[in-house]
């Protein structure tokens, strides 16, 4: 098993979350990132600046029973295709039941934005989100574990 970050749009709170419980759980923390950010990791790996480079990258690691942190739905219905466990950096996890849905959604929203409408962006990063990640992601780790 190994956590896999989608570090391109990964709050640094959450990266230092997963470095922390991969330290303490003896679990490699793998980062994928385009050249364009600077993520500090012992296992990094850098992709280009294409769009969808960083997901496959990031497809390409995960194997079955890994863990994966995105805030990319489409790439978490991948990921939970390949039986890796995925969630978000807000705590929230990605389950084959709803990810449909929330796919569905995405694309009304970017139809909408698409023809000129508005829609919210994601809410500030609270002290909260962090704790909810860091009890989620602790669970997951605890359940591979056992499993």
């Amino acid at each position: 098993m190994k956590i896999i970050v989608d570090a391109d749009a990964c709050p640094k709170t959450a990266l230092k979350i997963c470095i922390k419980l991969g330290h303490q759980y003896g679990i490699q923390v793998w980062t994928v990132a385009s050249f364009n950010h600077n993520i500090e990791s012992d296992h990094h790996t850098i992709v280009g600046s294409d769009k969808q480079e960083a997901d496959l990258k990031v497809i390409n690691l995960a194997e079955i029973g890994d863990i994966a942190v995105t805030q990319d739905w489409g790439l978490a219905a991948m990921l939970l295709g390949k039986q890796v466990r995925s969630l978000s950096p807000a705590g929230r996890e990605y389950r084959q039941e709803t990810i449909d849905f929330m796919l569905e959604e995405r694309e009304v929203k970017a139809k909408l934005r698409r023809s000129g409408g508005r829609t919210k962006g994601p809410k500030k990063r609270t002290n909260e989100d962090d704790k909810n990640f860091s009890e989620r992601l602790e669970l997951i780790i605890l359940e591979q574990q056992s499993d």
